[in-house]
């Protein structure tokens, strides 16, 4: 699953990185580096038959337009690659509202016990860009108020990080922000994009200070071991702080 994960660059980089074509007013987005769900996020999607982008800001956890409480988005902070296309709470959204969520790394966390996890950080090499793939979604409250939320889709982990995980979010590189984004695509084409990452990947684990959603702050992706890359399985467990 994808349950935390950091956004560092500013404002003007997501425009360049993301090719932002509309209204790309400046954001006052300060960087982020424990994001949890039900905050508000920065997600990218089409406008428009161009195939212009917006950058715009989503409640991370998706309510359906169709959902009587709120609190559905709880639950769906994640939608599975497997079922995502015909899940009622995911699949009207598949089908017409797909966004990229902008990201620059995220956490996993490995069971020492039943008591204590330890946590991680994970992101490409060299802060090369990424997105996780996800959905947004429009719902308006009893009193008639809209609000936009979003989902991260997750996949089976790659061989990297099964040692920590089963899950993983749906990582795409530049190069496939377009496939994502084209609702037109068929439905087979899309799903190999949910295959697990087959790139790069760094990891190393992190203090505990990112358990806690009111830490956000460079200490949570501060490294408390040597950072391995996929060339080879994580090895755990590894040095603890």
């Amino acid at each position: 699953m994808c349950g935390r994960y950091n956004l560092l660059r500013p404002w003007s980089e997501l425009v360049a990185l993301y090719r932002i074509t509309v209204d790309p007013k400046p954001l006052n987005l300060a960087a982020r580096y424990n994001v949890a769900p039900t905050q508000d996020v920065p997600i990218v999607r089409r406008v428009g038959d161009a195939g212009e982008r917006e950058l715009a800001m989503a409640r991370w956890g998706l309510v359906p337009f169709w959902a009587k409480d709120i609190k559905i988005g709880y639950k769906t902070i994640n939608a599975r690659a497997e079922t995502v296309h015909k899940l009622p709470a995911f699949r009207a959204a598949f089908r017409r509202r797909r966004c990229l969520v902008a990201a620059d790394g995220f956490y996993e966390w490995h069971a020492l016990s039943k008591s204590e996890k330890q946590p991680y950080h994970i992101t490409l090499p060299d802060r090369r860009p990424f997105a996780f793939a996800g959905l947004w979604e429009t719902w308006q409250s009893p009193d008639g108020t809209p609000m936009q939320s979003c989902t991260i889709i997750v996949t089976e982990a790659n061989d990297f990080l099964r040692p920590l995980h089963n899950r993983m979010p749906v990582i795409l590189e530049p190069e496939h922000f377009d496939d994502w984004l084209d609702i037109g695509r068929p439905l087979e084409e899309t799903q190999r994009l949910f295959a697990p990452f087959s790139g790069d990947l760094t990891a190393w684990a992190v203090g505990r200070v990112v358990n806690s959603v009111r830490n956000d702050g460079p200490a949570c992706i501060e490294p408390t071991s040597p950072a391995v890359t996929s060339r080879e399985p994580i090895a755990l467990p590894f040095s603890l702080s």
